[in-house]
């Protein structure tokens, strides 16, 4: 059961390690043809640091609660192990993926709702308080028409990237 409980430890240290010094393995072996680009995907630190991981703790569950010997522990273990690795590589992959941080583009401006927070002269420039992929986002407005604070307007134009044109919603 030591054995087990050594893998799963060893397993938490190289999973924090691989949080610190990430990249550094990587570099260490940059320009070796053998390992080029296997360290990037299912053989990354943080899958092998989960596949250590459950492989040593589920052992020593196993062989803790069950009469199996180190034999039944490993035909557990390693399958868990693997379902790990498999869930930690799929997740980084998924991560990498993410794209929600676009910034919005002028054109996501065009159509977009908002409120009046400074009234608007007619020709000339208050602020409005638009909502932009769900955030709300304040810019300084112009309209060809006078509008009131409070009052509900839609994007005409992007302007600049703090100024819009907007004209008022009628009801």
């Amino acid at each position: 059961m030591a054995w087990f409980l050594g893998l799963g430890i060893a397993g938490v240290v190289l999973l924090a390690l691989s949080f610190v010094l990430d990249g550094v393995l990587e570099g260490l072996l940059d320009g070796v043809s053998v390992v080029d680009g296997l360290l990037d995907g299912l053989l990354s630190l943080p899958v092998i640091a989960g596949f250590l991981s459950m492989l040593g703790f589920s052992g020593a569950i196993v062989m803790g609660t069950t009469g199996l010997g180190p034999v039944g522990a490993t035909v557990i273990g390693v399958p868990a192990g693997v379902l790990t690795g498999w869930f930690a590589y799929r997740l980084s992959r998924a991560l990498l993926r993410d794209s929600s941080g676009a910034a919005p583009r002028d054109a996501d401006l065009i159509g977009a709702s908002g409120s009046v927070v400074t009234a608007i002269p007619a020709e000339g420039y208050g602020e409005v308080l638009v909502h932009v992929a769900g955030q709300p986002m304040k810019f300084a407005a112009r309209s060809s028409v006078a509008v009131a604070r409070g009052a509900d307007v839609w994007v005409e134009q992007a302007l600049s990237q703090s100024a819009v044109s907007v004209r008022p919603v009628e009801r």
